[in-house]
């Protein structure tokens, strides 16, 4: 028992140690091989949060920008945490299944309670032909990544969910932090319009950090 909680401590130090080495400015980079991201500190038990997330799967199908998906736990939310652990189970599996999970915990969040969770993601397995085992998160890894993408949205002053931003790969070309979500398209054609003319956008990809 001992060596587990010291190898679970070691985890969770290194994943945090990652978070503030890197800074709050990477978080606000597109992936390699992107010009353009929409990054954004979600968590998936928040009414918010399912209610921009098709506006963003939209954003990235119709602009072909990428998606950066953060984890930003609200403490008061009862399952959140480990829905959160359970997409990243699924991300290890195959990250399109990740984002999959993610958009159908967000769909049916209404209907989802800490006492069924297991059953909606089960549900969610079984669909997809695959299986969420008993112990999905042995060592503790998945979650000290969730609480270092928490930390690293506390350091961006990250208060609200979802939170945000259009990012490029352009150093004259800063961050943009979405204050309307209606706005969401206009700002995205407002920032690819500052972009240098240089390479062809990239496919058309949802990633994780």
């Amino acid at each position: 028992m001992k060596i587990k909680l010291l190898t679970l401590i070691a985890v969770l130090a290194m994943s945090l140690g990652t978070a503030w080495a890197a800074g709050p400015s990477s978080a606000l980079q597109p992936p390699a091989g992107h010009r353009m991201a929409l990054v954004v500190f979600e968590d998936l038990e928040c009414p918010a949060c399912a209610t921009a997330d098709p506006t963003l799967v939209q954003a990235v199908r119709d602009y072909g920008v990428a998606l950066v998906r953060h984890d930003f736990v609200i403490p008061n939310h009862p399952w959140s945490k480990e829905a959160h652990i359970m997409a990243r189970y699924f991300d290890k599996v195959n990250p399109q299944l990740g984002e999959e999970f993610r958009q159908y915990i967000f769909a049916n969040q209404q209907q989802i309670f800490k006492a069924n969770l297991r059953q909606w993601a089960d549900r969610f397995a079984g669909a997809h032909r695959t299986a969420l085992p008993a112990f999905y998160d042995p060592d503790g890894s998945l979650r000290a990544k969730v609480e270092a993408d928490t930390v690293v949205g506390r350091n961006l002053n990250v208060h609200l969910t979802p939170t945000i931003w259009v990012v490029t790969n352009s150093p004259q070309v800063p961050p943009v932090e979405i204050t309307e979500r209606a706005k969401l398209f206009e700002t995205i054609e407002h920032v690819k319009a500052q972009l240098p003319a240089e390479k062809a956008s990239a496919e058309k990809k949802t990633h994780r950090k």
